[in-house]
């Protein structure tokens, strides 16, 4: 009987890289749902008069520019940590979206905020690859997959922290209608944690060695891999290389499932739910949206924490199909059958789970076991980073019908017809439990 704990072999190194990882994912979680969260409130004083009737279509806007900016700035960011090293292209990605989000408390109009959550989202991008590139390169087989699902579970730890945030200010007002502005004082916190990271995280050996040896390819390493002089541009050699080409177009359409299910209908959850509130004459509506935004939230977290466990035994293309599939029914089941709060609270946990959860966790733990060292960040990027290049739009859609059908339930269910395409793609993604990473 085998007694091998997957946790033994780790060292005090192997846990400080996922506690900076994590920290880093648990800042954009914060920054990404504290602007969801805030936005009906900010746009009515943020917004003109003859503005606020399209309410819908401005916060898809704000949310959208978002995403674009995040997308971009993923990419490079991915590129760079492939040149420059992971853990230096980590500490600037914090400390610029840390600055740019406190400065989103001092913004007067909505152009103003759009300009800064563009540039917020540029800063952003860079952070999530380079974690999962480091964490992936130093932890080893046996305990990567548990410990990229516990890195991404940061991501639901900070929509969390900003949903308990938000929470609290929503209840209390303590600046009345600017109460919102603090929640991006507190996005400015995380400028401290580049001190952590200078000191305490060591760069990617399996990197360094991957870079002195000139490793090239796109997918496969060790002593087959191609090595030249004059290194190849990582982006080009995606789609260059036919195997890289198809592994990064499967699971990209993949991940923009994934970020236009998650953006353009379960981030309307909470709205959705302050509707149902109203409609049933519950006073203080607002606050049930911000009390089912930690519960979907909470419902995420454990898809976390037992991803690694759950992907290693049943494998990688099993889990993504169970998670589309899953976010498919739970697409139809909330806005289509659920009609009350009290439903909601039960709903929204298992909403979470598959939507937010399962459906972001697989892209911490399968895209970098797909793509060679050299390229593992700018590969990881653009699966993750670049699906919001094409994902950006769709909140701008969702608000627009929701503005024509006057609800978010029609949307919803137009929109999340989506996650039909994780019911076929990962069948033609390797199968990767149990090998080893490449060089």
């Amino acid at each position: 009987m085998n007694t091998t704990s997957w946790r033994d072999g780790l060292t005090a190194q192997h846990w400080k890289v996922l506690t900076g990882s994590f920290l880093g994912w648990v800042f954009d979680g914060y920054e990404a749902y504290a602007l969801i969260v805030v936005l009906p409130m900010a746009l009515k004083m943020l917004l003109l008069p003859d503005q606020l009737a399209s309410q819908a279509v401005y916060a898809g806007i704000a949310i959208g520019v978002t995403l674009l900016g995040w997308g971009i700035g993923g990419l490079a960011g991915g590129v760079l940590a492939d040149y420059l090293g992971r853990k230096r292209v980590m500490l600037w990605s914090v400390f610029l979206y840390a600055l740019f989000s406190g400065l989103t408390a001092l913004v007067s109009d909505f152009t103003q905020l759009g300009i800064l959550r563009f540039v917020t989202g540029l800063a952003m991008g860079s952070e999530w690859a380079t974690g999962v590139s480091l964490l992936a390169e130093t932890w080893p087989n046996r305990a990567r997959p548990k410990g990229a699902g516990f890195l991404q579970s940061g991501f639901g730890w900070g929509t969390f922290l900003a949903a308990l945030i938000w929470y609290y200010l929503s209840s209390a007002l303590p600046l009345g209608a600017d109460s919102w502005r603090l929640m991006f004082v507190v996005g400015a916190i995380p400028a401290v944690f580049v001190l952590y990271i200078r000191r305490t995280l060591d760069e990617s050996q399996k990197w360094k060695e991957a870079v002195l040896a000139k490793r090239w390819t796109a997918t496969t390493g060790g002593s087959t891999a191609a090595t030249s002089a004059k290194r190849p541009f990582t982006l080009f050699q995606l789609f260059r290389e036919p195997e890289a080409l198809r592994r990064t177009l499967i699971a990209f359409l993949l991940s923009v499932t994934t970020t236009t299910g998650w953006w353009a209908i379960s981030s309307w959850l909470p709205v959705y739910t302050v509707g149902l509130a109203k409609t049933a004459g519950i006073e203080n509506p607002a606050v049930w949206g911000a009390r089912i935004a930690l519960i979907y939230t909470a419902g995420a977290i454990v898809a976390y924490l037992l991803a690694g466990f759950i992907i290693d035994r049943i494998g990688r293309r099993w889990f993504l199909f169970l998670t589309y599939l899953g976010s498919l029914v739970m697409t139809v089941a909330t806005y289509q059958w659920v009609t009350d709060v009290a439903t909601m609270v039960w709903v929204a946990p298992i909403n979470g789970f598959f939507t937010l959860g399962c459906a972001y966790v697989w892209m911490a733990i399968y895209p970098p076991e797909l793509f060679a060292t050299t390229v593992r960040a700018t590969a990881a990027s653009v699966i993750f980073n670049a699906a919001r290049l094409v994902a950006w739009v769709f909140p701008i859609v969702a608000g627009t019908l929701i503005k024509s059908f006057g609800s978010v339930s029609h949307a919803a269910l137009s929109i999340g017809m989506i996650y039909l395409l994780g019911l076929v793609l990962p069948w033609f993604l390797p199968e990767t439990t149990g090998k080893d990473l490449p060089d």
